[in-house]
């Protein structure tokens, strides 16, 4: 009978033998290979399950933790606990040209780290409201009556008082920050309102508010508050966790000295209103930027360190929102064709019947201008492509390079590596009617909105009769999306040269479950330099009072800052 042994390959214990009946000897050698490959193939097998199952398990760690920052900036929506003495408090009036907005923010002590910034929070109330209120008409109106400011803003700080804890007021910050409405104001004008609200207020609510409270900023401030805002929700500001995220090396203005630093990508901003269009981005430290257009700020709470040091290219386009951009248009075609009937003895948009064809409404509408007491009558043809065509000349683009709308700088983005958020116009356009807000894709975004142009008034109508789009969306959006559609896209890729094929926009107006506003980068920006006056308010009860002289220095020279 033939035998089969197997000890070659094992320790001599492991030797044993098989017999198989009439098995024909020339088969022995290969059921010997067959019997080896089947081993190293169970051992190969097993390795290759060990690797999957080790990268499962961290890779649900590294998801884990990302979920565990997601849980901890959507736990927010939460009541604040005002039973919580370690709970502070701060407040930013933001005074706009239609109207006035207070939002009421709170954070928990500074856990000490120099390096780590405020957990600032909106406030929300008992019934996990957040804690804002709006009144009208905006603070400029009140420009030839300065004496009535503080009582129009009262009601606002009366609002906050009754959410804040009353032990709490004296330690809250209270910024009053105007915006466009003011900065069109005369300076006398702005002074004067600004004085009646330093004198009136601190006689009748006890927040902290001293003289560079209250002010009129400029286009640019904003713009860097509004980075800061979407940044700091993102998390960009937090330390490296793991190595998915997307890393930039920095090197810190200031700090020729010192190596580059790795820290979490920012985000850049598009922000485009009824008025004014805005962009920031982080630029590098070897990208020369004229001054007017550049930011440089420390969040950190300790002016010595640089590890939340940034720069940010801003600019901000008056006439370039998309009401003042509609406007702007009107006026041309009404002086444009007022002009061509006096030259050619026609009579276009004189008459309902012979009215002038706008390419930019949606087809068949009806619209009027109204110009020095003459009307020109239009009808929409609805023609995306031609709508585009006629608007470019509104970019104002000049022949040099590195320039954006009106022939401003624009410094070098890195398209491959970024990452922009569109807000105001760039979510209304995109989502209110055509329902793609979020990922922008400019093939997906031209589709809709030419067939959205092409589609007859009388249907529109119809869809929003029966309730088919966003639920603010009215008739002047219906009337000017198509305008407003081709206006975006020519600022997004002509203005500013992002590619048609540019994959990383996020057109937005809550990130997180939260809406994202200036002020809440205005009141990160001018609060951080509380924690060191926490450490130092500390050394003082502790007995320790000669070790807070520099920190007390860093805080007055934090407190005296401002954006450039």
């Amino acid at each position: 009978m033939g035998r089969i042994g197997i000890s070659c390959l094992f320790p001599a214990s492991w030797h044993f033998s098989i017999s198989p009946v009439g098995c024909p000897r020339i088969l022995n050698t290969n059921l010997r290979q067959i019997i080896v490959i089947s081993i190293l193939a169970a051992a190969v097998s097993l390795l290759y399950f060990s690797v999957v199952i080790i990268r499962n398990k961290y890779g649900r760690l590294s998801r884990d933790k990302k979920f565990q920052r997601y849980l901890a900036r959507v736990t927010d929506i939460e009541a604040t606990d005002t039973n919580n003495p370690n709970v502070n408090y701060g407040i930013v009036v933001d005074c706009g040209s239609s109207g006035s907005r207070i939002f009421v923010y709170c954070w928990p002590r500074h856990n000490g780290n120099p390096h780590d910034l405020l957990d600032i929070r909106q406030m929300r109330d008992k019934n996990r409201k957040p804690v804002v209120m709006k009144i009208k008409p905006g603070i400029s109106e009140f420009a030839t009556s300065p004496e009535k400011v503080s009582d129009y803003i009262s009601p606002l700080l009366s609002f906050a008082a009754e959410h804040i804890p009353r032990a709490k007021h004296k330690e809250t910050p209270l910024y009053i920050l105007c915006t466009a409405g003011m900065r069109i104001l005369p300076e006398s004008q702005q002074k004067a309102i600004l004085e009646d609200l330093l004198t009136d207020i601190p006689v009748h609510f006890d927040f902290l508010f001293s003289d560079s409270h209250a002010e009129v900023i400029s286009g640019k401030q904003e713009g860097v508050y509004a980075w800061i805002g979407i940044n700091f929700v993102l998390g960009r500001f937090e330390h490296i966790e793991d190595d998915e995220e997307a890393v930039v090396e920095v090197n810190i203005p200031g700090s020729e000295s010192r190596e580059a630093i790795l820290r979490k990508r920012t985000a850049g901003i598009l922000d485009m209103g009824g008025v004014s269009t805005q962009i920031a981005y982080e630029v590098p430290k070897t990208e020369e930027v004229a001054k007017n257009l550049l930011a440089e700020f420390n969040l950190g709470c300790d002016v010595h360190q640089t590890e939340h040091v940034y720069r940010v290219y801003v600019a901000t386009f008056l006439g370039f929102g998309g009401n003042a951009a509609r406007q702007r248009y009107e006026d041309r075609i009404f002086a444009s064709t007022v002009q061509k009937n006096r030259l050619l003895g026609k009579q276009t948009g004189l008459a309902p019947d012979t009215p002038f064809l706008d390419p930019c409404l949606p087809l068949d509408i009806k619209d009027e201008i109204q110009q020095n007491g003459q009307t020109m009558y239009l009808r929409g043809t609805g023609d995306f492509d031609l709508c585009r065509e006629t608007i470019q000349p509104f970019m104002n683009k000049t022949n040099e390079t590195q320039t954006s709308l009106n022939g401003v700088y624009q410094p070098p983005i890195h398209f491959q590596n970024s990452e922009f958020y569109g807000f105001s116009e760039f979510y209304y356009c995109t989502e209110d009617v055509l329902r793609m807000g979020g990922d922008y894709n400019a093939a997906t975004f031209t589709k809709a909105a030419k067939d959205y142009c092409a589609t007859k008034w009388s249907i529109l109508r119809e869809r929003f009769d029966r309730g088919l789009y966003a639920s603010h969306a009215d008739l002047h959006r219906l009337k000017y999306q198509c305008f407003k559609s081709a206006w975006m896209f020519e600022v997004f890729h002509r203005g500013f040269s992002f590619p048609v094929n540019y994959k990383n926009l996020k057109t937005a107006l809550q990130v997180y479950d939260k809406e994202v506003q200036w002020t809440l980068g205005a009141i990160l920006y001018r609060t951080r330099f509380l924690p060191l006056r926490e450490v130092g308010m500390l050394l003082i009860l502790e007995g320790f009072p000669e070790l807070c002289h520099p920190i007390l220095v860093a805080t007055e020279h934090l407190k005296s800052a401002r954006l450039n």
